[in-house]
């Protein structure tokens, strides 16, 4: 019997203009300084010419098979998915405290190693022959959602940062103008854990600077909407909304279409 999350991806892989495509996957080991770092890679095996590649990095518990359904996704596209590792080799929380735990870890102190995880996976993925060097999108789910908008933050050398249902808070406001790139943030209207406050000084944030960005709200939706294991019950602030999944990947589509075109 499939689980959810391979039901999902069936679903999904039928959005794909591609479903048809030879899928070639890779465990990726890197560094980042002294940390061994493994990461998860996508490509369509019968692509023979440089893609651009989309960077997705992970939720809360660490690389898992969300995030190598969501690799797997973005290879049918013809780009080549890279799920990269933040954590480090191994690291895959599964109890919840543990999960939280860690991933504020690096949300509330240590954007700088958060930053530094993410510059490795780009450069690695750079180097690879497979891949364009000049046309990289990062994009992120939850905790990742948030690394997404901070490696933007950061000035990295990508041309497109994509949220989906990440937190949007800023301990460094300063870095906001290194944001040259595009930005689209995809967000549950209801979501209880990233609340109107935080989503208001975003935005004055990035209209301050005069950032390229989009902010889409989903009716309905709370956080981890795109995540078919996150159950179906909004009252818990967690849940599965179908029609923002969808949505929300189809504008991912499009816009990896215009900022990352092959």
């Amino acid at each position: 019997m499939k689980t959810l999350l391979q039901k999902s991806f069936v679903i999904l892989l039928l959005m794909t203009s591609a479903a048809l495509a030879e899928i070639k996957t890779e465990v990726v080991n890197y560094k980042e300084g002294n940390t061994d770092l493994e990461g998860f890679l996508a490509i369509d095996d019968q692509v023979t010419t440089p893609r651009p590649a989309v960077l997705i990095v992970h939720q809360w518990g660490g690389l898992g098979d969300y995030e190598k359904m969501r690799a797997q996704m973005i290879a049918q596209l013809g780009y080549v998915g890279f799920a990269i590792d933040i954590y480090g080799k191994g690291i895959r929380p599964v109890d919840p405290v543990e999960r939280k735990n860690l991933s504020d870890f690096y949300k509330s102190g240590n954007r700088a190693l958060f930053r530094a995880r993410e510059m490795a996976a780009l450069e690695h993925i750079k180097k690879d022959p497979r891949v364009d060097p000049n046309k990289i999108v990062v994009i992120g789910y939850c905790f990742g959602g948030t690394g997404a908008l901070e490696m933007a933050r950061a000035g990295a050398p990508i041309v497109g940062a994509v949220s989906f249902h990440g937190a949007l808070t800023n301990p460094n406001p300063q870095d906001v103008p290194n944001m040259k790139m595009p930005v689209i943030v995809h967000h549950g209207a209801i979501d209880p854990l990233v609340p109107p406050a935080e989503v208001e000084q975003f935005k004055t944030e990035m209209d301050a600077a005069h950032i390229d960005y989009a902010f889409t709200a989903y009716g309905n939706a709370v956080h981890s909407f795109t995540d078919i294991n996150a159950g179906n019950d909004p009252s818990t602030g967690i849940a599965y909304n179908e029609k923002a999944d969808k949505r929300s990947w189809e504008s991912l589509v499009n816009f990896l279409k215009e900022v990352a075109p092959f």
